[in-house]
């Protein structure tokens, strides 16, 4: 069964919610000047409420490593996300799994005529001793909240999965433009590890719709 991340969530209350609809992990965006940025100090409130087998994963965007090995203490997240443009040797020591983002451009619009990227395709290979995931997101802006994004080429991240050397295949978490109504469809085609998802369940940039939220973990744990 794929695994459901809601990430950007700012407040106990739609940690509840999400963990109430199955998520398996949440989301905390350390971003600064982010529309869903937290402080540490609101994260350690919310990992303390958790479940023993829901995962607080920290976001991260070309911060020092210093840092983050500090917020990953004083939260005590059980795995970190790095968006930004860092290098793998300056993470071979964090205490935590890697999640490392590697991000595509929208899906062709040539229907069944997937792209091939060559460029995503070397990044994520380049972090295959460092990270315990690749996460697939758009290379569109989401640092200033609202819209949803345009879905990227998942054909073509099926052919990357298929084509890296069993020992070099991370799990892959599947993210940028998945709504309630295209998850299932995304997750019959890549068969990811898990799925991510932020603007798409939400009333507004930081407050989740607990109907989006539930209907997305439904369906992304029922597609086959």
């Amino acid at each position: 069964m794929t695994r459901v991340k809601i990430c950007g969530i700012t407040n106990l209350e739609d940690a509840r919610m999400a963990v109430q609809a199955g998520a398996d992990a949440l989301g905390f965006i350390f971003v600064e000047k982010t529309p869903r940025f937290v402080t540490p100090e609101q994260v350690a409130a919310i990992v303390r409420w958790l479940p023993p087998f829901v995962t607080p994963v920290g976001v991260f965007w070309d911060h020092p490593a210093g840092h983050v090995k500090a917020v990953i203490e004083a939260c005590r997240l059980r795995a970190i996300q790095l968006h930004g443009d860092e290098k793998p040797e300056d993470w071979v020591d964090v205490s935590v799994p890697v999640i490392k983002t590697v991000k595509m451009s929208p899906a062709t619009k040539i229907e069944g005529l997937p792209e091939y990227k060559l460029g995503e395709r070397i990044n994520a290979l380049w972090w295959h001793k460092v990270a315990a995931a690749i996460l697939f997101d758009s290379n569109a802006r989401w640092s200033e909240g609202g819209e949803i994004r345009e879905p990227i080429e998942w054909r073509s991240i099926a052919m990357m999965g298929a084509m890296a050397p069993p020992d070099r295949r991370p799990a892959v978490i599947l993210s940028g433009g998945l709504t309630p109504d295209n998850v299932a469809h995304a997750v019959g085609i890549v068969r990811p590890h898990a799925v991510d998802v932020v603007s798409s369940v939400e009333a507004r940039p930081g407050k989740k719709d607990p109907d989006k939220v539930r209907r997305f973990i439904a369906e992304a744990k029922a597609a086959r």
